[in-house]
């Protein structure tokens, strides 16, 4: 008798073979990921797109393009981990070479593309040229509007994030991410340069059967921006990492800052569906966040996403320059949850030390709500809509916000166990009944109370 996942892995091999087909790929890998282990992947085409090549498979390497960025976003985040750098350091303070111009483009901005460089360089195309020099890549390193102001995707600033790592290191940046970050991760299969099984990178005819090989260039000081090869089981264990972290390679507190939107990819009249965090695509889909990072160089096509809420993730790669659909890592997701979706957790009673904080809170007349969670977490909602937030315990007796209007914020409890007690939130009161006299409003309560 099947099981659900054989039935899904079934409709998941279907969909992915379709894909090849009618978007004529000549090879295309997947691998799906739940709580870091590879639930299905496949393979379709061969390594050339020939009938009769070498077929391709789930170890097969291919151009991940701009997946690179991800990675070297990291490798920034561990210097800032040691305190070699900070996210608010301007980078001519470690890159004086720039441009003066730049004084004003700190380290964050160039990992959430509002830095307001050029997206990018001014010489050849730099994807299919011989690469540059850092040197030579420098006149293209220009603002092309206010650091900071909007968001403005930027190949040239992932370059020089990349030079910023060589240069606080020591040595390359590809090297630095291979010791660093790929080897404690087991991901063995990405690499700088293709490593053999590796697809060929082709351009398909729009309109007949015919390949185009596209070149395969060394693209030198600009390959921070999307230089680095891999395989879908490589970033199977990326697109874990992303969400469950390894203390490895870095801490929590700043994996997760990766994945706080920054700036959002607007597209007028839309509701937004992309941002970027720090080095990270953040992805809206129905208020559902993914993060990870699409790809491309000539003859090649990738994606990674993975909710970090649940594990479950995408890795895709193609050997096509107008590559699959965009729909079709979502696709792939979709059928996984259809045909074989994940249990729960089972629910089960935990102790608190709270109880006598939860229910009921008033701000002014407006009604609030506390809920104890797991970990001593206190979750703070508004009926219909309204601040929230989730407020983990400091250690000291309070509470900081985690998340939403309320993130980095404290929460005090002021006269615990009188039945004066109330809640100071960023100087708000927050009582038990609403303008409670023994709340300690400021600008007091009238006097008379309520009243017709």
């Amino acid at each position: 008798m099947s099981s659900a996942l054989d039935v899904a892995r079934h409709h998941l091999d279907v969909r992915l073979a379709r894909e090849q087909r009618e978007r004529r790929l000549p090879a295309v890998t997947a691998a799906l990921v739940r709580r870091g282990e590879i639930v299905w992947s496949a393979a379709v085409g061969t390594v050339d797109g020939r009938a009769g090549g070498a077929a391709a498979t789930a170890d097969t390497q291919f151009r991940i393009g701009s997946i690179t960025k991800t990675m070297v976003g990291v490798g920034v985040l561990r210097l800032v981990a040691d305190g070699s750098v900070a996210l608010t350091d301007p980078i001519r303070r470690h890159l004086p070479e720039l441009d003066p111009a730049l004084d004003g483009v700190t380290v964050t901005a160039l990992l959430g593309h509002s830095s307001g460089l050029f997206a990018e360089t001014t010489g050849p195309w730099w994807e299919r040229s011989p690469g540059v020099s850092w040197e030579e890549l420098l006149p293209s390193i220009r603002l092309t509007h206010d650091p900071g102001r909007r968001f403005h995707y930027s190949n040239v600033g992932f370059a020089v994030l990349g030079r910023l790592v060589e240069q606080v290191r020591g040595r390359r940046w590809d090297a630095v991410l291979a010791d660093e970050v790929l080897a404690p991760l087991g991901m063995a299969r990405t690499t700088y340069s293709a490593v053999s099984p590796a697809a060929q990178g082709l351009g398909v005819h729009p309109y007949a059967d015919l390949r185009h090989v596209e070149p395969e260039q060394d693209t030198g000081a600009m390959a921070p921006a999307g230089q680095l090869w891999s395989t879908v089981d490589d970033l199977s264990r990326w697109a874990t990492f992303l969400a469950a972290g390894d203390p490895r390679v870095l801490d929590d507190e700043l994996r997760t800052a990766m994945q706080v939107p920054g700036v959002v990819w607007d597209t007028p009249g839309q509701p937004w569906t992309r941002a970027y965090g720090l080095g990270l695509d953040v992805f809206n889909r129905d208020g559902k966040r993914y993060v990870g990072h699409g790809g491309s160089m000539p003859g090649f096509q990738a994606v990674v996403a993975v909710d970090p809420a649940t594990g479950t993730g995408v890795s895709l790669l193609t050997s096509s320059t107008s590559g699959p659909s965009p729909a079709l890592g979502w696709d792939l997701l979709d059928l996984l949850e259809t045909h074989a979706p994940e249990a729960p957790e089972p629910w089960h009673t935990e102790a608190t030390d709270h109880l006598d904080l939860v229910g009921e809170w008033f701000w002014g007349p407006r009604p609030f709500v506390i809920s104890a969670r797991p970990g001593d977490v206190l979750d703070l909602g508004a009926p219909g809509g309204g601040r929230g937030s989730r407020f983990a315990p400091s250690g000291d007796g309070t509470w900081v916000g985690q998340d939403d209007y309320w993130a980095g914020e404290t929460l005090r409890v002021i006269g615990r166990g009188t039945p004066g007690v109330h809640l100071d939130l960023g100087s708000f009161r927050l009582t038990r009944t609403p303008y409670s006299p023994d709340g300690d409003i400021p600008g007091g309560v009238d006097e008379s109370g309520w009243h017709a």
